[in-house]
């Protein structure tokens, strides 16, 4: 099998498992509320403190990298981040949850830090940005099988473990994929490091890079906004005047199908408009739906929320490929700096999030996320070049 081939099953198989791993407990937050009887803001912890953990400990995982491959780094990071995950559905109360999820967002970490930076190196020319699509992709499908999986079980076994089950099916499942990526990833010619560990044109030069940073800020509000939206929103659709069944609920994920497809199209959206003009409107879409969303009739929270997904996940898909190409001397660290700032977004802003619900309901929560997405929009119009050449 070709190694483009194996590279692009590889990176799928990754982004499924990542994102699978790390968000299916989104779709049982309810039904883990009852259980540990918690509120909105406490039950957010489980997934503020894994995307903060993942956040933290993206940096280390590039210098790792840069010490022992890319590849071989990943596989390692994602066999443990499957087999912590099986801890999580037999934690017997909030603390042990907090801290296998803890555990659990270290170990994936790595492959958001990394995972770009491979496809550019190793990606044939002119099919980086289309490969990056392909995972990103597969990040959303991540998080659409593992959301989709998780609330499905809970839903059909019920009772007061019910939300056990359901991670516990996404854990099984993930460690096949995690399989798959081991088996497929190709692995670099040489695991040498794109400057020497320590030099001053390592991480300074992936910060130093004044569109680098504006894309790393973009991605810290709009995955803040993304993640606070699928956070709390089952929430106001248990709730009157909707009383939607748990079981239906859980459909709702069904709309990361709506990102998968457009992630899918960045490579041609940004060889005819440019990544500056897609990631912008990515932002300003998302920043429409939000508002479409916050409207009381059901069919137009259903819009609002397919916009909103739509937009975040093309922003997203371009400028995750974009920062690791705009610093090219320091393409893991970029990567890795861009995922830090993504990740603290989800864990900062999602938390956020849930302490405005509860004070203010959903009302609160628009203005906080849409804020957000006009933000990333705007700096991204303003700050970053205007034409780029498409790799």
């Amino acid at each position: 099998m070709p190694d483009g081939t194996r590279l692009t099953i590889a990176m799928f198989a990754g982004g499924v498992a990542t994102f699978a791993n790390l968000y299916a407990i989104q779709a049982v937050l309810p039904g883990m509320s009852r259980d540990l009887a918690l509120s909105e803001s406490q039950a957010s912890l489980a997934i503020s403190v894994a995307t903060g953990a993942l956040a933290v400990t993206v940096l280390p995982w590039a210098a790792i990298a840069d010490r022992f491959g890319r590849a071989r780094t990943m596989v390692v990071a994602v066999v443990i981040a499957a087999l912590s995950g099986l801890v999580v559905p037999f934690a017997p109360d909030l603390p042990t949850l907090l801290v296998a999820r803890g555990i659990s967002g270290a170990a994936l970490a790595a492959v958001p830090a990394l995972a770009m930076a491979h496809l550019v190196a190793l990606a044939r020319p002119g099919r980086a940005t289309a490969a990056g699509g392909v995972y990103i992709a597969g990040t959303s499908l991540g998080g659409l099988s593992g959301r989709l999986l998780a609330g499905t079980a809970a839903g059909v076994i019920g009772g007061e473990n019910g939300w056990r089950w359901g991670l516990a099916a996404t854990g099984v499942a993930v460690v096949v994929l995690a399989v798959i990526f081991a088996v497929m990833l190709p692995h670099e010619t040489a695991a040498r490091p794109s400057a020497a560990p320590g030099a001053p044109g390592h991480l300074s030069i992936a910060v130093a890079e004044p569109a680098a940073r504006v894309l790393y800020v973009a991605g810290f509000l709009l995955m803040g906004a993304f993640v606070t939206v699928y956070n709390l929103l089952s929430y106001r659709l248990l709730a009157d005047p909707y009383r939607v069944p748990a079981s239906v609920v859980s459909l709702l994920f069904l709309t990361y199908l709506v990102g998968t497809a457009g992630s899918s199209l960045v490579g041609r959206l940004t060889g005819r408009s440019g990544r500056r003009v897609v990631v912008a409107a990515g932002a300003a879409i998302m920043a429409a739906g939000l508002l479409v969303l916050a409207a009381r009739p059901l069919v137009l929270v259903l819009v609002g929320l397919v916009m909103a997904t739509f937009g975040f996940f093309v922003a997203h898909a371009v400028a995750a490929g974009w920062v690791g190409i705009l610093v090219p001397g320091a393409r893991s660290q970029a990567t890795a700096m861009y995922a830090l700032l993504y990740y603290l977004g989800s864990a900062i802003i999602g938390y956020a999030g849930a302490v405005v619900y509860t004070a203010t309901n959903w009302a609160g929560v628009t203005v906080l996320v849409t804020a957000c997405a006009l933000a990333a929009a705007a700096a991204v119009w303003r700050w970053t070049p205007r034409a780029v050449a498409v790799r």
